[in-house]
């Protein structure tokens, strides 16, 4: 249904469930797989919700004024979404980003004005490196508002609040299980809070990265599941303060090949473009569908955002190659 809307705010939530009907045929799944498909936020992803959540939040306490501006840490979608909003509500912005994300990224931050300070990816290979970088964004903008994604409870809360409800609407309560991944921790620790306490069976499955994914003094700078944070074996500091551990029922580890595989079939087989975050998600939910005691099941996959933010990244081959004239 067409809308009018006079902020663009106001088109943030309610996006739609699609299920993946030829892919699970191309695979004869046992269970079904339904994507959340949060590319249909105005924005482009998943962190338009929080990013909205977390300035309506500011301005109502009065932490932002007219003329003010927004800092954080990022890798790519929350400072997208933030900055964004940002600019639609006069507030400037400054984020601090790792230096392997994606030149989309990149450049869709400064096309909404925003500040982009880049830090080598080597400087996260310290445990203390998110506390660090934190405390630099206050020191180096102490009259900006720290919107804090990675602890800031109104992340978890928002999704708690709307991406919850909406899955449990759309699947008329008949999910089993929701995968996703840990970004900032939010939207599984908000929905998966949410869908657990309407059904105490629905499982929680975090898709993270495998070791082969992961930045290392021997390597760092691996192809990387963007946005996805390893749990497991890590430091208690390098996980977001956001991240409820208590409401995961499995983790699965994902190399980043097999999580671009998986964003190709997406694409190819339901013309859907997702980033490498979905891939490794999709990946971990068929995994679960092929497995026997899931026959039958409603598995969710959040697909947090679009592939068009990774085309440089080489997620689909090479196509961004000129391509050849004719006659």
């Amino acid at each position: 249904m067409a809308v009018l809307v006079t902020e663009i705010t106001e088109l943030i939530g309610d996006t739609p469930l699609l299920e993946l009907t030829r892919y699970g045929r191309n695979r004869d799944l046992g269970a079904r797989i339904v994507a959340k498909l949060e590319t249909f936020n105005p924005i482009g992803s998943v962190k338009d919700r929080i990013a909205w959540a977390i300035i309506r939040d500011a301005e109502e306490r009065g932490e932002l004024r007219p003329g003010g501006r927004i800092v954080d840490l990022t890798s790519g979608n929350t400072g997208i979404a933030l900055a964004a909003i940002a600019a639609s509500r006069g507030y400037g912005s400054t984020f601090y980003a790792g230096d392997n994300i994606s030149a989309d990224k990149v450049a869709l931050l400064r096309a909404f004005g925003a500040d982009v300070i880049t830090v080598p990816n080597t400087f996260f290979l310290d445990p203390d490196a998110l506390v660090l970088l934190r405390e630099r964004a206050r020191t180096e903008h102490p009259d900006a508002y720290f919107t804090d994604q990675l602890a800031n409870p109104v992340n978890p809360q928002y999704h708690y609040d709307t991406t919850g409800p909406e899955i449990w609407k759309a699947t008329a309560g008949s999910v089993d299980i929701l995968v996703g991944g840990v970004g900032t921790g939010g939207t599984l620790s908000g929905s998966g809070r949410y869908l657990k306490e309407n059904n105490p069976q629905v499982q929680v499955v975090v898709a993270e990265p495998g070791w082969g994914s992961v930045p290392t003094p021997e390597n760092p700078y691996p192809q990387e599941i963007d946005g996805v944070h390893k749990i497991t074996e890590a430091e208690p500091q390098q996980i977001p303060d956001n991240f409820d551990q208590s409401i995961a029922d499995e983790y699965v580890a994902v190399e980043t090949a097999d999580a671009y595989l998986a964003a190709q079939a997406l694409a190819r087989e339901e013309g859907v473009l997702a980033g490498s975050s979905a891939g490794a998600i999709l990946h971990v939910a068929t995994q679960l569908a092929q497995r026997p005691e899931n026959a039958g099941k409603t598995i969710v996959a959040i697909v947090p955002d679009s592939g068009e933010r990774y085309l440089s990244a080489g997620i689909y081959g090479n196509v961004t190659a000129p391509v050849a004239a004719t006659v």
